[in-house]
């Protein structure tokens, strides 16, 4: 063991309570330490927060280790105030002092001020942020001045457009650590595919980072599907499930309406229930969330705003009323539960007409009215324009102002920087208003596309972990044993020799294989069944391939 994993270890055991890392943690804590990126994907509760917490204790205690290495705090950038004071409380209650300060809108102006100038005093050596504050101007300078030591960007799939939790004010942190003189960055995330994880290192702008991916296979969560035909018997199958399962647990719904209404009901059969979503009254939810913490709950029934980072290990089960969009979602959603180790069910109540639910949340037509209004105000301006000033000049809120300027720099005619946001010389404004429609209708085809990845895994016969992990680009040789499908010996009828074949030479397209499809461009193969091929196309999303017409008609080639 060399010097430095000698002290990590001893960092992580002596300051924060850790005695035994797990796989993958001593390598992402050794590569930021020596200055390298690192993006983790690992299911909460693995361990991913320890990753930065020991690197950046390492890199404090150690003053960088190199006359080059940065002495400042590591900047932490989480998208819940909730999820920032649950890891601010943990690092005080192991560090004390002011080792750890939080700035956000939920602190007091006093609060802030005290926090600034403790981290400036060199006090500091975690800052919690939210992403929002991060667009400010004075905010990023204060950061630039404090020599930031690491940048650690939490739910880092928020970053994607291609995620599904995508969040605008995200985009700009590539942004932010470049004007930050390019700190070594951490990107945490729970759930993350393939084209997920480029995106990450994409916006980010991260250099060659050592990319962990671990804990995908949660062989603990047996996963079930039950098909419905009419929605008010699938309503009803749900409420009794739940009511007879051993909680504490989760219920996910599509709508703000029907997590009330089961709710209600489930309350009328006894259990401790609450209905937590967005139109719910801050201070609401954050008593739902700690009484749910503190298995004062028997089951929340709730929209997916609910669970981002909670790290309640004995969650016995996690329900879905409604599909959710994509499998990223699902994933997530369901590693919810079971993080003890112990026996957790996850089980979907699907009916096909669903669907088309998803389908209309995920429709997002772009507003080329609007986008033509900042192009010409971009266009009148004889340089960089601040954002403010472009709000004032539109008229459009901030928020919208972001939403717009994001689809806008997609196109890269507009560029956003220290100074503000610029428009390409010679640009054509009907050119880039467009390329902006074009951008988003590909997005959307990747979007119906996850929504059809979705109904592959409701529908199909073979092993439900097997087309989960695929997605991830994770192979399962065997059925896992521990699905409905495997249950009833469906999962074994299906073939599902990738390994050997690929090993053998006669798979002509393996796992992860980089393709080029004569009309959609290039693609990654993704999974394999008996008669099909499913492959991920950069522009089209996932498209499922009759192996006999790709091989007959040579649809496919091998990337060079």
């Amino acid at each position: 063991m060399t010097e430095a994993d000698a002290a990590l270890h001893r960092i992580a055991a002596d300051n924060l309570g850790i005695p035994l890392l797990r796989d993958g943690q001593l390598a992402g804590m050794r590569a930021l330490a020596a200055g390298r990126d690192v993006l983790a994907v690992m299911p909460t509760g693995y361990g991913k927060s320890a990753i930065y917490q020991v690197a950046a204790l390492y890199l404090h205690q150690n003053q960088g280790g190199t006359s080059s290495a940065r002495r400042g705090p590591a900047v932490v950038v989480s998208p819940l105030i909730a999820l920032q004071e649950d890891q601010l409380d943990g690092l005080l209650e192991d560090l004390g002092g002011t080792a750890a300060v939080a700035i956000n809108s939920g602190r007091k102006d006093s609060e802030v001020a005290d926090a600034w100038e403790a981290a400036e005093r060199g006090e500091v050596t975690f800052l919690f942020l939210a992403p929002e504050q991060l667009a400010k101007t004075e905010t990023v300078e204060r950061l630039a001045a404090l020599d930031v030591s690491l940048f650690v960007v939490d739910e880092a799939h928020c970053v994607s457009s291609w995620g599904h939790d995508f969040r605008p004010d995200y985009l700009r942190l590539g942004e932010v650590r470049a004007q930050l003189g390019k700190p070594p960055v951490a990107a945490l995330t729970a759930t993350a595919s393939p084209p997920v994880r480029d995106e990450i290192q994409q916006r980010l702008k991260m250099e060659d980072p050592m990319v962990l991916v671990h804990g995908f296979d949660r062989g603990n969560i047996q996963l079930d599907v039950l098909r419905h035909l009419e929605d008010k018997d699938k309503h009803r199958a749900v409420v009794e499930q739940v009511a007879e399962l051993k909680g504490p647990g989760l219920l996910y719904a599509a709508t703000r309406k029907d997590t009330e209404t089961y709710a209600a009901e489930l309350t009328e059969r006894g259990l401790r229930a609450e209905a937590y979503h967005a139109g719910r009254k801050q201070s609401e939810r954050d008593h739902v969330h700690e009484q749910f913490l503190d298995d004062e709950l028997d089951v929340v029934v709730a929209t997916t705003a609910f669970g981002m980072g909670i790290d309640k290990p004995n969650v016995r089960f996690v329900i879905h009323a409604d599909i959710p969009e994509s499998l990223d979602a699902y994933y997530q959603e369901i590693g919810r539960s079971g993080r003890d180790g112990e026996p957790a069910a996850a089980v979907l109540h699907y009916r096909p007409e669903d669907l088309g639910l998803r389908k209309f949340f995920g429709t997002h037509t772009p507003d080329e009215e609007s986008l033509l209004a900042v192009l010409t105000a971009l266009c009148a301006a004889s340089g960089p324009v601040a954002k403010k000033v472009l709000a004032e000049q539109t008229g459009f809120s901030p928020r919208k102002l972001t939403g717009l300027l994001n689809e806008l720099e997609e196109t890269r005619y507009v560029k956003a920087g220290k100074r503000g946001v610029r428009l390409e010389a010679g640009a054509k404004l009907p050119r880039v208003v467009e390329r902006a429609v074009e951008l988003a209708e590909a997005r959307q085809r990747v979007d119906r596309s996850r929504i059809e990845m979705m109904r592959g895994y409701a529908e199909t016969d073979g092993c439900r972990r097997q087309f989960l992990l695929g997605y991830f680009g994770e192979d399962l040789p065997e059925p896992c044993g521990n699905c409905d499908n495997c249950a009833d010996g469906s999962a074994y009828e299906e073939d599902y020799d990738d390994g050997a074949a690929a090993a053998a030479g006669g798979e002509p397209f393996p796992l992860q294989a980089a393709v080029v499809h004569k009309e959609w461009g290039p693609g990654l193969v993704m999974r394999h069944e008996e008669d099909v091929i499913t492959v991920l196309f950069e522009q089209e999303g996932y498209k499922t391939l009759s192996r006999q017409a790709v091989t007959e008609g040579k649809l496919l080639m091998l990337a060079k």
